[in-house]
């Protein structure tokens, strides 16, 4: 695969992009524009061979963020007139049962895009404001949509059907979908890589643990059950989202707090987790708390891991055959206490981290597990853009 490709992802407030040349895995230029639509706004341009260039100016809408980071790349470089640009790549968060890979961003994309916008309404007008924008800025270049939700789109029924009634599913969407798919498609890869086994042999769960958390069990490279479900807020417990919690939660703090469906749904979102349990969604302030005897921040990260471990535990059962358990994500990757104490007690399932390898910080994928355990342990750093961008040359024919 060859082409280099500019990766965008529109937050609600912010504009990520990335310059990547696919053939050679690497970033030739990245950015963020902040506060997008306040007073004050700010963007970060960097090149691997320089310093930063922060910029701070108003930026009015993401049309205004992605000006600012167009000039950057000009003034800074390097100039997208002479990068080789072969496409456009969008994040797009939901994709619900209409897109099971990338495609072609045509019309009827975008509006496909807005009319999903029911089921991940905080993200996917954004991420259709941001495509509209880069396709006047770049007119000639193909722009491709690649889903959070299209990697899982191999789970079987069984694993994607709620128990509900069944009209529920068929008019309103309502199963599970699942979210981190570029990243667990990238994950699973490289540790297929790392075992040195064909991927389509390779049993593994990845767990992607950062301030959204999530759980995957892939076999053969196919995801067949993950912990998110029809939003981000099922599963694991992650730095503001609760994870799991029983539905009847909503019904009961109605009736004794008179909380309204809406409000109840922000607080399990915006100020539950990490964050509602430890005061604190950064763990490795969590960290700094359990050291000075912080009762809540302990059991918050008690917390934290024994649902970590209670789905890999699962897995374990879903997969029959684990190859590897990968972390990655931002607490996957440099966490090596939540790592340890995840698996702690799962030695008689196969499952043996090496204490003095899992301690050892570093920026490629390694092997964390003692010699000779059934199953492998790894530490897989995550590149969500370059999935992206790969898939989008592979859509395109690179």
């Amino acid at each position: 695969m060859n082409g280099r490709v500019l990766v965008v992802n529109c937050g609600s407030s912010s504009l990520k992009y990335r310059l990547v040349d696919v053939g050679a895995g690497r970033a030739l230029a990245w950015g963020l524009a902040e506060r997008v639509g306040q007073p004050s706004g700010r963007l970060t341009h960097s090149r691997p061979d320089g310093t930063p260039d922060v910029v701070e100016r108003p930026l009015p809408d993401h049309g205004g963020a992605l000006s600012a980071a167009l000039e950057a790349f000009e003034h800074t470089g390097p100039r997208l007139a002479d990068a080789g640009l072969v496409a456009v790549a969008h994040r797009v968060v939901h994709g619900g049962d209409r897109f099971s890979a990338p495609v072609l961003v045509d019309d009827d994309v975008l509006r496909a895009v807005r009319e999903l916008a029911t089921l991940a309404p905080l993200h996917n007008p954004v991420n259709a404001v941001g495509i509209e924008v880069a396709r006047r800025a770049f007119p000639g270049l193909p722009h491709v949509a690649v889903f959070d939700t299209a990697f899982h789109a191999t789970l079987p029924p069984h694993a994607h059907t709620y128990a509900v009634p069944p009209q529920w599913a068929r008019d309103h969407g309502v199963r599970r979908y699942g979210f981190h798919g570029t990243s667990h498609a990238f994950v699973s890869r490289a540790a297929a890589g790392l075992l040195g086994r064909p991927l389509e042999d390779t049993n593994t769960i990845v767990l992607h643990l950062g301030n959204g958390a999530s759980a995957t069990a892939v076999a053969g490279g196919r995801s067949v059950e993950t912990s998110m479900g029809m939003t981000p807020l099922e599963g694991l417990v992650m730095g503001t989202r609760s994870g799991d919690v029983d539905p009847a939660v909503v019904a009961h703090l109605h009736r004794v707090a008179g909380l309204g469906p809406e409000e109840v749904d922000r607080a399990l979102n915006s100020s539950s987790g990490m964050l509602a349990l430890a005061g604190t969604n950064d763990l490795r302030e969590v960290h700094r708390r359990v050291a000075d005897g912080d009762a809540a921040a302990a059991l918050a990260l008690d917390v934290f891991c024994h649902r970590v471990r209670k789905y890999v535990g699962a897995y374990l059962a879903v997969l029959g055959r684990t190859d590897a358990i990968a972390f990655t994500g931002g607490i996957g990757e440099n966490d090596a206490v939540v790592r340890a104490r995840s698996l702690a007690g799962l030695e008689p399932l196969g499952i043996r981290v090496d204490e003095e390898r899992n301690a050892v910080r570093s920026g490629g994928g390694r092997r964390v597990s003692a010699d000779g355990s059934p199953v492998a342990v790894l530490v897989v750093p995550t590149d969500e853009e370059l999935e992206m961008a790969r898939q989008a040359v592979t859509l395109l024919g690179g």
